[in-house]
């Protein structure tokens, strides 16, 4: 059995990487919550949410994640995952692959980045910073 995956396992990359890979068949996960997903997201992104927001507890771990991305996804599909500013998607990588998926790359700066560095063309940029934010 293969060792556990650790955070320093995750090969991470920028923006622009991350951008050039989803134009040569890799798959974009966001892992925001559908709230964040909604305002803006990497075009044809696939949304299934690390963490949801509850007013009880705040954030908590979406225990149906992994099951929800073994049943869209192959574990040999090449996948860029980003969230907002690269925390929960790096969480989400370790996660991912654990479940045996082999192809996984974590975006660094995440969405923040991705509009910081002008790639999200869909609003005005201020309004995108504001609207990427993760808001509880």
């Amino acid at each position: 059995m293969a060792a556990t995956k650790r955070p320093e396992d995750v090969a991470s990359v920028d923006v622009y990487t991350a951008k050039g890979l989803l134009s040569v068949d890799h798959r974009y996960l966001d892992v925001r919550t559908v709230e964040e997903f909604n305002k803006s997201h990497v075009e044809n992104a696939l949304n299934i949410p690390y963490m949801f927001i509850t007013e009880e507890a705040g954030r908590v771990k979406n225990h149906e994640f992994l099951t929800k991305i073994s049943s869209i996804l192959k574990k040999q599909d090449h996948l860029v995952v980003g969230c907002n500013s690269g925390g929960r998607s790096l969480k989400a990588c370790v996660d991912i692959l654990n479940e045996g998926f082999q192809h996984v790359t974590n975006m660094e700066g995440g969405y923040s980045a991705w509009v910081d560095s002008g790639l999200a063309h869909d609003k005005p940029t201020e309004d995108l910073k504001v609207a990427c934010k993760f808001r509880p």
